[in-house]
């Protein structure tokens, strides 16, 4: 196998970006990710290590991967993660890396995190009435959220989206409010069609507020917007700008518009199985070579993980097939895989 070449897959898409989870917890309990209760979560023993990760990291890097995005469950419960940022920002070939988080504890870690070498932040926010937020995540800790964006703001980082789940018959009332905190914040808005990754395994097509419906929405309270260029084709969004040229909103609809055809990710689960779709059904593990005997010599180590990597890769189908009837819902939910 030819361990210099970059991740193309049998469909000819190259991969760059790889998603991490670092931990499957989380301190909220969103309805289209997590159960309301009673959760398992995996013990810390399974979790990879900082180390491990970085190796692996680095060994995607020699694959061509340059963008990095943490993830979890809520990526900041997990203790150091400045230290994880700074040891990914020193490895070869790794231009930019990125985290998902709710923003629960932003506030406390931002600018450590900033110092450490995270260049971008998506914030996941689904409602800015107190009502809606609690019906979705389950938790009263909106206001926690909101400082949590301040501290962001106030940490200087180049870029802060806000990722907005939408979900029909609940979602529509936070629409314009949440338009205009972006806007007036000067922040990018994003919103998600509900995919059915929900632990209660409760999704169904009726339920997804699509992407072409809010844009309605938008325009009939901002005025028409623009179709913004790309300046990534393997970005999930479709981007607009407002007329009047004041903000950019994104729309990701992997329901109504899958973009799979443009995929360019991967993902690392928190105990160590790569994923070639968010909608995989298959894994395959990294953590058990790391853990190896291969773990002594580094170059047999690095091998041993590009050939599983690339493995991996070649097996990815050509999309994930919701709506479907060819779709098969994987058994992990949102927050067992990584956002």
């Amino acid at each position: 196998m030819n361990h210099n070449l970059p991740l193309v897959d049998s469909f000819g898409r190259r991969h760059n970006n790889l998603r991490i989870s670092v931990t499957d917890r989380c301190n909220i309990r969103c309805f289209y990710c997590m159960p309301a209760e009673n959760v398992t979560f995996m013990p810390r023993r399974e979790l990879l290590t900082f180390e491990e990760i970085a190796s692996i990291v680095r060994v995607f890097a020699g694959c061509g991967v340059t963008q990095i995005r943490l993830t979890g469950g809520e990526p900041l419960v997990r203790e150091q993660l400045d230290r994880l940022v700074a040891m990914l920002k020193a490895v070869d070939g790794i231009d930019e890396i990125a985290m998902t988080t709710n923003a629960v504890l932003l506030a406390k870690h931002a600018t450590k995190l900033r110092q450490a070498g995270l260049d971008r932040i998506n914030i996941s926010l689904d409602a800015l009435s107190k009502e809606t937020f609690f019906k979705i995540t389950r938790r009263d800790v909106l206001g926690q959220v909101l400082e949590g964006i301040e501290g962001a703001i106030a940490a200087g980082f180049r870029s802060i989206r806000l990722n907005a789940v939408a979900i029909a018959n609940l979602s529509e009332t936070e629409i314009i409010p949440l338009a205009r905190f972006a806007l007036e914040k000067q922040l990018e808005l994003r919103f998600i069609e509900f995919m059915p990754l929900d632990s209660d395994r409760n999704w169904d097509d009726s339920q997804v507020l699509s992407g072409p419906k809010i844009l309605q929405i938008i325009e009939a309270e901002f005025g028409p917007t623009v179709a913004a260029p790309r300046s990534n084709k393997s970005q999930p969004a479709v981007d607009f700008l407002y007329a009047a040229g004041n903000g950019r909103l994104g729309l990701i609809n992997p329901v109504s518009s899958p973009f799979c055809g443009d995929c360019n990710r991967l993902r690392l689960t928190a105990e160590g199985k790569i994923r070639n779709c968010l909608f995989s059904v298959e894994e395959w593990d990294l953590r058990a070579i790391v853990r190896s005997e291969l773990a002594s010599d580094p170059q047999a180590l690095g091998r041993g993980l590009q050939d599983t990597i690339r493995q991996c890769v070649f097996e990815k189908k050509a999309g994930h097939l919701i709506g479907q009837e060819a779709f098969v819902r994987p058994d992990r939910s949102m927050y067992q895989i990584g956002g």
